[in-house]
Formats: structure tokens, C-alpha cells, sequence
């Protein structure tokens, strides 16, 4: 039997307002708030802002990522949500994303990474577990 350890989610936004994705101050503001809404467990972070225009920024979690990179002259916002553990952590951090940059449109891609084996359960634990 396998199991994935990761939720790898990459999604590009088009149509968001360009006010809301040219400056640094806003996208930090936009990550380390999806972190928190999330739940996620942040390490650390680096934002720079591009002149004339963009920005773009990395937290780097216990988890794995969540990255932005902004194009405001072209209304193009790509995220990238990275984690281990539980999915929908992931999923709720990309859609606090969504929801606050309101794009036109969304093109998400979802990727299962690390498939691995999973534990064979011993006999013993088995038959606890059918007991029960």
C-alpha cells in the first residue's frame, strides 16, 4: 500500500487587480496572513519588490513553501503552496489566496509528491485493531 507526504499546489491567477500584487508590503501581507489562516507552522521568510513594478516573496515552513511572484502590469499573480502532513492545510492557505486577490481566472494544478510505501501493519496491531 502507498501514501503521498506531500500536497503540492501551483496555480496562476489572471485578472487581479494591480494594486493588489505591486508591492512588497502587500504581498507579505497576503502570505504571512494565508499562513496563519491555514495553520501553518512559518520559519522563515524573504520578499524583494522589482521597480518598476512586481514583487515577490517566500515562507519557508515546517511544512515545505508558499511563494508568490507578481506581473501587476500584466494582472498575473503565480502561487505556489507547498506542505507535508495534512492537505488541507494547503488547500485552505491557496484558497485565502483566491479569495482575497479575486482573479478573473484560475489555471491549478494539484500534485501528490512522495509516494512512498506505507507501514505494514503487524498481526498483532491487526487484530487490536479489528477487536476494537
Amino acid at each position: 500500500m502507498a501514501k503521498t507526504l506531500g500536497l503540492h499546489i501551483l496555480a496562476d491567477l489572471y485578472g487581479v487587480d494591480p494594486h493588489l500584487i505591486d508591492r512588497v508590503e502587500d504581498i507579505k501581507d497576503l502570505l504571512e496572513t494565508a499562513v496563519r489562516t491555514a495553520g501553518l507552522t512559518k520559519i522563515s521568510s524573504h520578499y524583494f519588490q522589482f521597480q518598476p513594478h512586481g514583487a515577490t516573496g517566500v515562507i519557508l515552513l515546517a511544512e515545505s513553501h508558499i511563494s508568490i511572484h507578481t506581473w501587476p502590469e500584466h494582472g498575473l499573480a503565480t502561487v505556489d503552496v507547498f506542505t507535508c502532513g495534512d492537505p488541507e492545510k494547503a488547500h485552505r492557505a491557496m484558497e485565502y489566496i483566491i479569495e482575497y486577490l479575486k482573479p478573473e481566472r484560475v489555471e491549478q494544478k494539484v500534485h501528490q509528491r512522495g509516494e512512498v510505501s506505507a507501514p505494514q501493519q503487524s498481526e498483532e496491531v491487526r487484530s487490536v485493531l479489528l477487536s476494537a
